[in-house]
This record gives structure tokens, sequence and C-alpha cells, in this order.
């Protein structure tokens, strides 16, 4: 089934196009977007129960972008009426001063062009199976309550077994004078954390789960309940690492962590503008191996962060950011390619309508290759399958990367012996990591169970992953 159109929208667009008018009769560029969305977490372990809805991603509102001839100005607000129209008209008027009659002497203003504005009608909507608001929350709960209570009495060993779901149904509609554009999607997320202990010693592992659809995904969620308690059990007998480099097969997980802590980031080209991303200085050279092919948009994959139009009005693309090893172009929201020089890639993300668009990734991930799985381990004398991402940082400006995985399973004479080291600490120059892979498995995946923020904040949803990769890497 597709997601709905919201009809809150649909009631006040005849208004939104009575604004956009208005303002267009001063105004050489008017864009407005709305959005109605609505956001539930859910939680169940042995501390308690948890029914929440999500703040950051919840609310309706409005943000009006007006070009003036020289710069862009932009006014939020989440109400509007027939009554409010005037309000709201004088408001923008008094908001939107130019810039330049507000600066200290001596300080000038960035001239920019005007976007450009071609004619775009269309709606859009993904799709799923079960509607989780259709399913209501005494359900989600019970299924919850029941993984959750399954895992604690999988083992003695286990203290605790939290299952949690997320999901967001949103809804935005893109107005100015040459478009018209809807787009209605449902995206959900799954989580299982089991906790074990021995003695005083505690460990933990976490298995999420994504897809761009409802509450179909609780199947998956059971189906890999057992596996998430032997892995988290496995973790009792864990060492730790001889740091080194060595030979390390990635799976899609941990390739997806690597893409988006190694290039992701360091290829948003609002980050070209501030001179923070050595990226810059790359195009059209080689970064990777020439099995690698890196890509980036809204339509490039179907998960979490899939979406039609992004939060200027520009269509979402696939962008092809490393082309077999060579990095071939950035991605970009309207107003870093308007200062570049470049077209806009469908990046341009806010946080909500009171934020501002940045650039920011959607489905990043590398092609697949040709290679099979278990010729990657056989290739392998002495090295390791790392397992389990939890967190990464990156350092555009310098392409230092450091990862963290729960697991790293030993391989010796190109076979898994079983044994577990943990915790580990994966860190590297990301063109060193990049080129020094040599095998990328046929099969690839995609998870979208977590969020990206710029910096420490504007929050939005990603996804990310690829194929299994083989590379040198540096852990300890």
């Amino acid at each position: 089934m597709k997601v709905k159109s919201s009809t809150y929208l649909q009631q006040v667009k005849p208004l939104l196009k009575e604004l956009l008018d208005s303002l267009l009769k001063k105004y050489r560029y008017v864009s407005i977007l709305a959005s109605d969305s609505k956001a539930m977490i859910y939680s169940v372990s042995k501390r308690g129960t948890v029914v929440s809805e999500e703040p950051l991603l919840s609310g309706r509102g409005f943000v009006a972008k007006i070009y003036d001839g020289t710069s862009y100005g932009e006014y939020s607000f989440n109400n509007i009426t027939k009554e409010l129209l005037p309000e709201i008209l004088r408001k923008i008027e008094n908001s939107l001063i130019p810039l330049k009659n507000t600066l200290p002497a001596g300080i000038d203003i960035i001239s920019y062009d005007e976007l450009k504005d071609e004619a775009l009608t269309f709606h859009e909507s993904t799709q799923y199976q079960e509607s989780l608001t259709d399913m209501g929350s005494e359900k989600i709960i019970s299924q919850l309550t029941s993984l959750s209570e399954e895992g604690r009495n999988y083992n003695p060993s286990i203290l605790d077994c939290s299952a949690g779901l997320r999901f967001q149904e949103y809804h935005k509609l893109f107005l100015s004078k040459g478009k018209d554009m809807e787009q209605d999607v449902l995206w959900t997320t799954g989580s299982l954390m089991v906790m074990v202990s021995k003695g005083e010693e505690i460990k933990y592992y976490f298995k999420g789960y994504s897809n761009l659809g409802g509450s179909e995904i609780l199947k998956d969620m059971k189906e890999g309940l057992k596996e998430t308690a032997d892995c988290a059990l496995a973790l009792l007998d864990s060492e730790p690492i001889i740091p080194g480099e060595y030979d390390c097969i990635c799976p899609p997980e941990v390739t997806g962590m690597i893409v988006h802590e190694a290039f992701g980031h360091g290829v948003e080209m609002d980050m070209f503008v501030k001179k923070r991303a050595l990226a810059e200085k790359y195009i059209g050279e080689y970064v990777a191996s020439p099995l690698i092919t890196m890509h980036d948009g809204g339509i490039a994959a179907e998960e979490t962060a899939t979406y039609f139009f992004d939060d200027e009005g520009i269509p979402a693309k696939d962008t092809v950011i490393i082309e077999k090893g060579i990095l071939k172009r950035g991605i970009s929201d309207s107003q870093s390619a308007m200062y570049l020089g470049t077209e806009p890639t469908g990046n341009g993300r806010r946080q909500s309508y009171e934020r501002k668009a940045y650039t920011r990734m959607t489905n990043t991930f590398f092609e697949g290759g040709h290679d099979k799985v278990e010729d990657m381990i056989a290739s392998i004398q002495y090295g390791f399958l790392l397992d389990n991402p939890s967190s990464g940082m990156e350092d555009p400006k310098n392409w230092g990367i450091q990862c963290m995985v729960n697991v790293a399973r030993e391989i010796k004479d190109g076979k898994l012996t079983g044994k577990i080291f943990s915790p580990i600490v994966l860190t590297g120059y990301v063109p060193d990591l990049l080129k020094s892979i040599t095998m990328v498995s046929e099969e690839k995946e995609l998870g979208g169970g977590g969020f990206c923020g710029k910096g420490y904040k504007e929050w939005v949803k990603v996804s990310d992953g690829g194929p299994y990769i083989k590379a040198k890497i540096r852990l300890g």
C-alpha cells in the first residue's frame, strides 16, 4: 500500500498558494516548504516500557524562502489561516530586511544568483505492508514485550534484553512559481540489545533493523533474536586485540560506517565552501581502489533516507561520488552549489521546518563487486572479520577516521577460528584505507537505523552500507 497524503496539507494548500502569489508580486523568487510529520518511539526492557512521541521528528510547519535580487532569506511559521495571512505577510516583510542594511560598516554581503525554478509537478509516495499507526501502540508493545521476555529467558547469563521500535510518517509539500511537488514517506527502525554478564564483567551486543515501510520489520526482529543473544554471550569469552595493521573483512554494516565516516562527510560541499574538507583538492584523482564506486542520493536506494525531493525543492538524485576509485564530485545543497558554480545534487536537508538546510548525506553506499565472501575469507592468512559497528568519527579536513566495532572474529589460514576480540578501534588515513581494498563481494546491503548530525546538532535520517570488502586496516 502507498502512504496516503496528509489531509492537513491538502486543506492549507490553497492558502499557501495565496501566500506564494502575494509574495511573488514583490520578490523574484519565492518558495514554500510545508511539512506534516508524526513519529513515535517504543521500547521494552527489564527496566520498563516507554511509549512516546518523538519531538525531534514530529510537528507541522512551514518555511518561506525569498530572493530579493541579491540574497536569500527565510521565515518559518507553524500556523496558517485565512485570517492570519496578512499578519504572516507583514512578519515576512519585517523579518527579511536585506542583510546589507544591518551589517557593520566595511563588511560586504555575498551576492547570489536567482535559483533555477524549472516547472515540475508530481506527487510520490513510498509503500508499506502494514502501518504502525493502524497497528496501534498496544499491539506494538505486546510484540516488543514478547521479544524482550524471550531474550531475557534465553540464558541465565543474560541480564536484560531491550527491544525497541521507532517510526516516522512524514508528508511534505513544496511550492514555487514553477513547482508543485508532494511526497509521503514512512520508515521504520527496530533494535535489539542484549546485555550479558560473567562475574563483574558486562558485555552487550546491539542489532539494528530498518526499512522503508512498516511493521513488517517485527518479523525480522523475531528471526534475529537468537543470533543477537548468541553473539552477546560469545563476547564473554572475548580478548583484547594486539594493536597492528591487519587484513580485514568488513561486512555491509561496517562498510557502511566506513563509507559514512570516511568519505560521506568529507564530500559535503558546504564544507568545500568553508575550506574544511580536503576532498575538494582531489576531484578527478584516485582516492580509492579501482574496485570502489560510491553513491549517495535520495533515490539511490530504498531505505530510511529515501525521498523524492529535498527541503529546497531539488528532485532527489543518485549521485556517483567515486567512480572506479576516482573522486568525481561531492554532494550539495542549492546554496553551496550556487557559490561553487556546480549543480545541486538534491542533498539540502533540514532537521525541521525551523532549521536551516545543510548539505547532508542520504543513502550512502559502495557498489557491489564480483567476489564471493567465502573466497575473501579463504584469501586471508591471518586477519579478522569485523562486526557490530557502534560509533565513528571523521576529520574531513585531514581525512582521518576513527571507528568502534564490537567484534573482531579471528581468521587463520583462510578459516574463521571462532576466537573473538573486543572492543576494537579502527583508525587510519582515508585514502590509504580505501586504496588497500582488494576484494569486493557481489552482495550488498544498506541499513538505516541511525541519524547523522552536522557537527553535534542538526540531526537527519541517513542510511549507509555496501558489500563485504577486504582491506588493510589498523586495529587497536
